[in-house]
């Protein structure tokens, strides 16, 4: 899963990105609100963390035009401010949830993932897929209930495909969402985490399929579909 950060403070915004790495996302930064804007429409996010006072562009107006695009990215607004007027009209524009500063780091990251549950359609914290169930806290995968030891990397492949479940999944667009500015992962390497991710998952009954020069697709369990 990859998130974008909208903050000036460097300073946090480096603690927030160093914090929400360790969980396992892949984190990019940007410290006013036209690289934002600039950022959102040009490449697809599963979150945005969004400072209100950025300079160039408020963070109300990123968040204005983001909605006017009907895009339907998570927004976690991050204010220094904390009145009810400045609740309302977030929420009004399309904010998803808010936080005050300063705020405890293990609140944001709880919010987070209930933020990045919700955007794949989830209710609770796991996934079911047939025999697997995948823990969005833990992010664990266990398959008929035992666990699978899976690299970062697998998980995240595992992530895109899940949120994806059923449809076919490109190789651009799992670089897209695996993988920070400045890094470079090839078509190769996404076979390889493939492989591996299938080595670990289709025994168990979890079958991924390819579509040649076009991309994978996690097909849903022939009994009785996605259950979340």
């Amino acid at each position: 899963m990859r998130i974008l950060i909208a903050e000036d403070d460097t300073i946090l915004a480096d603690g927030l990105s160093r914090s929400l790495r360790n969980a396992g996302y892949a984190v990019d930064c940007v410290v006013n609100g036209a690289d934002a804007d600039t950022a959102v429409t040009a490449q697809p996010y599963d979150l945005l963390i969004l400072d209100l006072g950025l300079p160039r562009m408020s963070g109300f107006e990123v968040l204005k035009r983001l909605r006017s695009r009907s895009v339907a990215l998570p927004v976690l607004i991050l204010t220094a401010a904390d009145s009810v007027e400045q609740r309302v009209r977030g929420l009004d524009l399309g904010a998803d949830d808010f936080m005050s500063k300063p705020f405890a780091l293990s609140e944001l990251e709880a919010r987070v993932r209930a933020l990045v549950r919700r955007g794949m359609g989830a209710s609770s914290s796991q996934i079911r897929y047939g025999p697997l169930t995948y823990d969005q806290v833990g992010r664990i995968a266990y398959l008929n209930d035992e666990p699978v030891e899976l690299s970062a990397r697998e998980v995240g492949l595992l992530e895109v495909l899940l949120k994806r479940m059923g449809r076919l999944v490109s190789k651009e667009q799992i670089v897209d969402h695996l993988c920070e500015w400045g890094e470079e992962v090839s078509n190769n390497a996404i076979e390889v985490y493939m492989h591996r991710l299938r080595k670990k998952l289709e025994g168990g009954g979890v079958r991924i399929g390819t579509v040649r020069g076009l991309g994978y697709c996690l097909e849903r369990p022939p009994e009785s579909g996605a259950a979340h």
